[in-house]
């Protein structure tokens, strides 16, 4: 069995607070918390004078009145999204209205040749940024300059943010403190998921920030224990099927027991990435909607 993932709690967290985190970061979370939020949407604001704002978050008057209140007599010339769920960037529309800055973010939502969503419920359908960023690309301000990195899996959009002046990663949902993160096809990918972890061990990031949670101080043991708990359930899968053919909402129960029910329709969504990962490795195959092993 994989060592347990070394989650972070978010000590005293107060909506509507700013907190100063380092010299350059404050963050302000928004009142929405809930089984997938944690304690809320944390917006992060970068730099003093002229800043950047990461992941916005949802539409909430209170949050906006937050949040500006937190940058009175600044300039906000940036808005960095992560991705487009409805808890990081709807609050982009408003917050750029009133400001008048750019948003960056990697693009929409990927839709199907005919037009479809490729997206469940909890996507910003309306969002595109102003500006395309693609990875490796550098979004630079008077006192901070940030270099995007392309991690999809968690959505095909996603991005993090690295602050080189404080060897600082924003996350976004793609690594979180507190919770392992849904993988929902066909947005979502188990297999791009696990590359865009590895390739942040091959990084030198110190201190990661997720939108959602406490910082993160020692981030690869972090993800290595993500990457192992992955590789352990899909082990979980094989063992759960052995000798029978099992439709995905019988897997559920028995694969995730140790889960809180509520979180079982997300669990769901994430055995389905698992399970057409196992298929592409060629260690399942699906007939009539029923999964065993090759």
């Amino acid at each position: 069995m994989a060592e347990p993932i070394p989650f972070v709690k978010l000590a005293d967290p107060v909506h509507g607070r700013v907190d100063q985190l380092s010299p350059l970061v404050r963050r302000v979370i928004a009142a929405n918390p809930g089984p997938f939020t944690y304690t809320g949407t944390g917006t992060y604001v970068i730099g003093r004078g002229q800043v950047a704002v990461i992941d916005p978050g949802p539409l909430d008057d209170a949050h906006l009145s937050a949040l500006f209140a937190a940058v009175e007599g600044e300039t906000v010339s940036h808005i960095l999204i992560t991705h487009t769920h409805m808890d990081h960037s709807p609050a982009a529309a408003p917050l750029k209205a009133i400001t008048g800055a750019r948003t960056y973010g990697y693009g929409p939502h990927e839709r199907a040749s005919d037009g479809t969503a490729l997206v469940e419920e909890g996507g910003d359908m309306a969002f595109v940024p102003d500006v395309v960023v693609r990875d490796g690309d550098r979004i630079t301000g008077e006192s901070w300059a940030f270099e995007a990195v392309h991690t999809p899996g968690h959505t095909a959009n996603h991005l993090c943010f690295a602050l080189s002046k404080e060897l600082a990663l924003f996350t976004g949902d793609h690594v979180m403190g507190w919770s392992t993160t849904v993988i929902s096809p066909p947005d979502g990918d188990m297999q791009a998921y696990l590359d865009s972890l590895e390739k942040l061990l091959n990084r030198d990031d110190a201190i990661y920030y997720p939108t959602h949670g406490a910082p993160v101080v020692d981030p690869k043991p972090l993800i290595r224990a993500l990457i192992a708990h992955r590789h352990e359930r899909e082990e979980q899968i094989i063992s759960a099927l052995g000798d029978s053919a099992l439709d995905l909402m019988s897997l559920v129960p028995i694969v995730y027991a140790a889960v809180d029910k509520r979180l079982h329709p997300a669990a769901a969504r994430s055995m389905l990435a698992h399970m057409i990962r196992l298929q592409q490795t060629g260690r399942i195959v699906c007939e009539d909607g029923r999964y065993r092993t090759s």
